[in-house]
């Protein structure tokens, strides 16, 4: 598989003129029958080699981790990024296969997290906010060190979230009476993300180079930061009763709809979707149709979400019309 990257770096080599590829990927979206800047492509997967390697990896790093922890705690987690990182030194940065640099990133910055929570360890329950901090910051550092050396576009995403984690974790430490504004702080926080995210995407507007996918893993990452504090606080995982909260659901989950398809970003939509269906199950188990509230709530909403998808573009034609025309410049070209 190739990724639009790979064919405009082609295109920079000489290999490929810039009018064929053009016209390669006019092509590819005429036999789609859609618009290539919609698709939202990222690299997840290049072949059944990718698993192999994932499946491999994960065996080894796991036994490295448990012989290393038989010794000392923290020795399993700093064995376990160090093998993750020269893994990545052959599977990512000399085969450039996409699996496993999420997996081992993954595995990395999750062994540089847990260090500090290992070394403290000394049979207590609740890990203390300092402590996160520390595994935060560690965290932050290496995902930079990391992007600098492989260049995997989760890693933008991943290190922001850390920040994020990081800089809630101070706020808890200097102030723990702060517990309760833990929802407005992660909601800032996916606004932060979400604005960074933004940023990545304007800088590739025709989707075609890496900055495009660091954005996609971005905004995966702030949609839910942005959805959860918002219906969370609204009560709906505890259970909808109303057809006022109900219809309260519905309008922002169209707001959110329509950010997304403005940023032509799916992921805020996914992310609501889970309290969207639990609002409805809800409110139709409370009018006596419990066994098929489920069934019914899916039939409607995975309809209604088909059909948009089926007319993303159109529907994108018809949202920014009324988006001023500095922010469409900003936004991800929209083609005829």
């Amino acid at each position: 598989m190739y990724t639009d990257e790979d064919l405009t770096n082609a295109v920079g080599q000489g290999i490929f003129s810039d009018t064929s590829v053009q016209q390669f990927r006019h092509f590819m979206a005429q036999s789609k029958n859609t618009n290539l800047v919609d698709e939202e492509n990222f690299r997840l997967i290049s072949g059944f080699n990718d698993v192999f390697v994932v499946i491999a990896s994960g065996l080894l790093l796991g036994s490295i981790a448990w012989l290393g922890s038989s010794f000392v705690p923290w020795l399993g987690a700093l064995a376990f990024s160090l093998t993750s990182w020269g893994l990545a030194e052959f599977f990512v940065r000399q085969r450039r296969m996409a699996l496993p640099a999420i997996g081992l990133l993954l595995t990395f910055l999750g062994g540089i997290f847990a260090l500090p929570i290992l070394f403290n360890d000394v049979g207590q329950q609740n890990v203390a906010e300092s402590t996160l901090v520390v595994s935060g910051i560690l965290t932050g550092i290496a995902a930079r060190i990391h992007w600098l050396r492989f260049k995997v576009p989760i890693t933008v995403a991943v290190g922001t979230a850390a920040g994020v984690l990081c800089v809630v974790a101070i706020f808890l430490t200097a102030l723990p009476a702060a517990i309760s504004f833990v929802l407005p702080m992660i909601f800032v926080g996916g606004l932060i993300t979400f604005t960074i995210a933004m940023v990545w995407d304007g800088n590739d507007r025709t989707r075609q180079t890496r900055q495009s996918d660091v954005a996609f893993w971005l905004h995966l990452v702030a949609a839910p930061m942005l959805v959860h504090p918002i219906f969370a606080t609204l009560g709906i995982l505890d259970g909808v009763e109303t057809v006022a909260s109900s219809l309260i659901v519905v309008s922002l989950y169209i707001l959110l709809a329509i950010i997304s398809i403005a940023v032509d970003r799916r992921a805020i939509m996914v992310s609501a979707l889970i309290y969207v269906i639990v609002a409805f199950s809800s409110l139709l188990s409370n009018y006596g149709m419990l066994s098929s509230s489920f069934a019914i709530t899916g039939v409607c909403i995975g309809a209604s979400l088909l059909l948009l998808s089926a007319f993303w573009h159109k529907s994108r034609q018809g949202i920014m019309k009324f988006v001023p025309q500095a922010l469409q410049m900003r936004l991800p070209e929209l083609k005829a």
